[in-house]
């Protein structure tokens, strides 16, 4: 069965649009006098919003369908196109629907003037927004020049290809066909896994006459089209591609697309595997769920990772209340694109309706991960890292008005002990995520574990796979435990020394997000992953962790300099820098003063941090220049106050922080916002004596008469906790795999795979990548 598609030009009028199944006949002649002058045909470039609502998830499958207004492109479901209509004036919209039926598409063209007719006709034919956005962000190989191109010879043969028509010369196939650049032969492309595509004529004809470069028919527009080279055996770019084509008759500039390129292939083939049977919950069979809160997302090619965070976040009363709950108000005030705006993008990922086909978030997945190395493509990405990226635009679009990431946002107290001297020094810092260790060497199932070890060396290939059983209890105890800082330079001896550092709640979040620390680096420094469960616990108290300041008749290091500057910017390095660690980075072949970077910005916490920093930073402009120091006036990466975006210090101040600190980050950090933010969060030690504006402090902290820390508002509250959420990873790295979600609705667990959404039986809570709490009310 195909799709049927019905288009129809609707005349908005202000009862709201017409619901016929056939274009009204009366007021045609209005309609048409008043709107034909704002009509648009389609122009290359274009972009039309044809698949999915620009205010919601609404597609041509929704009850309803989508209207695409002819003059801006912009779709708009049933719900939203008088909205629209009321805002722009605009009144003439492409109404389509898809029902599964036999293909049958209907257009009034006698009576529609030609004008009217071809913008239909453009838009249905046109390359939708969503589908040109993907094949973009597909991220297969960078495809490189034949190094055929330049000098290829074609044969004067007379041979002239027509613009269309074509059929394998062997076989008589019409699709997948592939025209040889050296002698024009039009031959059928290679037979694929599953029986379908051609049957290796094309190849057969390399392999006989070595003739290297085809191009598929179909795919040839006036940008380009897939060439590939058989000889190199990949698909390559041919700069001289018109003038090939020219040689046999086809003139480049006229001819429009029929086929599927070998990336959108590529891309169908991705989506079409199904990992439902792969991951489901295995002896069960899972009872669908449908409704409000209960819809799934559509991947949309390796974008589990995405579908897992939001899922989790939809859940949260802060972001409901700050998007759903205002959702007239922001509609109303959304600019005239809405596509490229967050404030309006952001409610409608939270303010599911219980689709049960589920709802294919491109727009969305577009706009956050735009101008991202790594999340505007389509390779797999960590879940973790998506988050706090979320939060982050989250931070920079709440200027004012409620800050729903306040929620995750609390602050860690780290006390350095000098042995020597036993005086104290604290700090503080912001944070969002706990990341907890987990001790490999506290397995409780050691003997199995050798066992098996054992077997698979001696090549017993009936050797079981053990999964190490480690306590969250050891896991807790190896976050909690003094961490030894062997090459701290104590102010209060004036010379190198060790210290012990100790990490502590400065405040409890309402909803804590805690990450097992499964990704690693082997002793080959390849990535890998821990095989581990984990008994995470239903509820938690982390009382016991709380920070409790500076402890009566203890004294603190004296805030005195080093003896002379030069000394002083090297000591200022020797607290958070392990010679070790930065020996290790550079012997693996990065810049001295990136490992330098990648162990101060990660505050000493190990080699792991530091080569996930720098996985993070290599493409930073300034990723091998010097480390400037927080506080430092002059040097590389500094900026002067009047060069600094006023835009940067607006969304700075408005996360809590006053004009002075946004300034003194900025500058740190080369004016980069990005960076900007993630220094702010990390120094707030260094920002004890500038003032704090008045947002940075909350209401519960003036009421419990306890001294607010500097720094963005916080929430406190008790340290007890219970889970209602975990995201798993299965897979060998962050890179790979499949996410999906577990969250517990009405005291039932419920798993969302994607699309997929069903009763939970057996929730693997052991097994979790990312858990979330929430505060249990005294």
């Amino acid at each position: 069965m195909k799709r049927h598609v019905y288009s129809e030009v609707i005349g908005v009028q202000r009862h709201g649009p017409r619901k016929t199944n056939r274009l009204v006949m009366a007021d045609v002649g209005e309609i048409l006098m008043s709107v034909l002058s704002t009509i648009r045909v389609p122009k290359p470039g274009d972009r039309v919003h044809k698949d999915e609502c620009a205010l919601s998830f609404s597609s041509p499958e929704s009850e309803g369908g989508l209207y695409v207004c002819m003059n801006t492109f912009l779709g708009f479901g049933s719900q939203y196109v008088d909205r629209q209509h009321a805002r722009t004036g605009q009144r003439a919209y492409l109404h389509i629907t898809r029902t599964r039926k036999s293909v049958n598409l209907f257009l009034s063209n006698h009576l529609l003037s030609l004008k009217v007719s071809l913008s239909m006709t453009g838009i249905m034919a046109a390359d939708s927004v969503s589908h040109t956005l993907q094949v973009q962000q597909w991220d297969g190989e960078v495809r490189q020049e034949s190094r055929h191109a330049a000098d290829l010879k074609q044969l004067d043969n007379g041979v002239k290809i027509p613009p269309s028509g074509w059929r394998c010369e062997v076989c008589d196939l019409q699709e997948n066909l592939w025209m040889n650049l050296t002698d024009g032969k039009v031959l059928c492309g290679r037979r694929y896994f599953d029986g379908s595509g051609g049957n290796n004529h094309a190849l057969q004809h390399f392999q006989e006459t070595g003739y290297p470069l085809a191009v598929k028919l179909g795919t040839i527009t006036p940008d380009g089209a897939d060439v590939y080279s058989y000889e190199e055996d990949d698909m390559v770019l041919n700069s001289k591609l018109a003038e090939h084509l020219t040689h046999f008759g086809i003139d480049m500039m006229t001819m429009e697309k029929t086929e599927r390129t070998m990336t959108e292939l590529e891309i169908a083939v991705n989506q079409r595997v199904g990992e439902w049977e792969v991951i489901q919950e295995s002896g069960t069979t899972l009872r669908p769920l449908f409704g409000p809160g209960l819809t799934g997302m559509k991947n949309l090619g390796n974008s589990c990772y995405l579908n897992s965070v939001m899922q989790v976040l939809f859940t949260v009363p802060d972001f409901q209340s700050k998007y759903v709950s205002n959702i007239d108000k922001i509609i109303n005030e959304a600019p005239s694109d809405p596509t490229q705006d967050f404030k309006t993008q952001a409610p409608f990922v939270l303010y599911l309706q219980g689709d049960q086909i589920g709802i294919a978030p491109r727009m969305f997945k577009a706009l956050v991960g735009r101008g991202h190395p790594e999340f505007s493509t389509n390779r797999q990405q960590d879940a973790q890292e998506f988050l706090l990226h979320f939060i982050n635009m989250v931070e920079r679009n709440c200027r004012s008005g409620p800050n729903p990431s306040e929620a995750f946002r609390f602050l860690v107290e780290e006390r350095i002990v000098c042995q020597q001297s036993q005086k104290a020094k604290y700090t503080q810092r912001v944070d969002y995520i706990v990341q907890l260790p987990v001790p490999m060497d506290q397995a409780t199932n050691t003997e199995e574990l050798q066992e098996a070890e054992r077997r698979r060396e001696e090549g017993d290939s009936s050797a079981p796979t053990v999964r190490a059983q480690i306590p969250f209890t050891a896991c807790m105890a190896a976050l909690s435990e003094p961490e030894i800082l062997t090459d701290f330079w104590s102010s209060a001896v004036q010379a190198k020394t060790t210290a012990t550092k100790t990490t502590r709640f400065a405040s409890f979040p309402d909803h804590l997000v805690i990450q097992i620390k499964k990704f690693t680096f082997g002793l080959d420094w390849v990535p890998k992953k821990l095989d581990v469960s984990i008994d995470v616990p239903d509820t938690l108290d982390l009382s016991a962790l709380r920070a409790t300041g500076q402890q009566p008749g203890e004294e603190l290091l004296p805030e005195v300099a080093p003896p002379n500057s030069t000394f002083l910017l090297n000591m200022l390095l020797a607290p958070v820098l392990d010679d070790s660690t930065v020996s290790q980075l550079c012997e693996m072949g990065f810049p001295p003063e990136a490992c330098r970077k990648a162990v101060y910005y990660t505050g000493n916490t190990g080699i792991d941090a530091a080569m996930n920093w720098i996985m993070s930073h290599m493409d930073d402009p300034d990723f091998s220049a010097p480390l400037v120091l927080p506080g430092c006036s002059s040097g590389p990466g500094t900026t002067p106050t009047e060069s600094l975006s006023e835009e940067h210090l607006a969304t700075i101040v408005s996360m809590g922080f006053s004009r002075d600190q946004a300034t003194k980050a900025l500058r740190a950090t080369s004016n980069v916002l990005d960076r900007a933010v993630d220094w702010i969060f990390s120094h707030l030690d260094d920002l004890e004596s500038m003032d704090v504006s008045e947002g940075g402090r909350s209401a519960a902290e003036s009421e419990g008469g306890r001294d607010p820390p500097p720094g963005p508002r916080v929430r406190d509250g008790p340290g007890k906790y219970e889970l209602f959420a975990f995201i798993s990873h299965m897979g060998t790295s962050t890179m790979c795999g499949h996410y999906v979600c577990h969250i517990k609705k009405d005291q039932q667990w419920v798993i969302f795979n994607d699309q997929k959404v069903c009763a939970s039986e057996k929730p693997p809570k052991d097994l979790g990548y990312l858990y979330f709490y929430r505060r249990v009310a005294e």
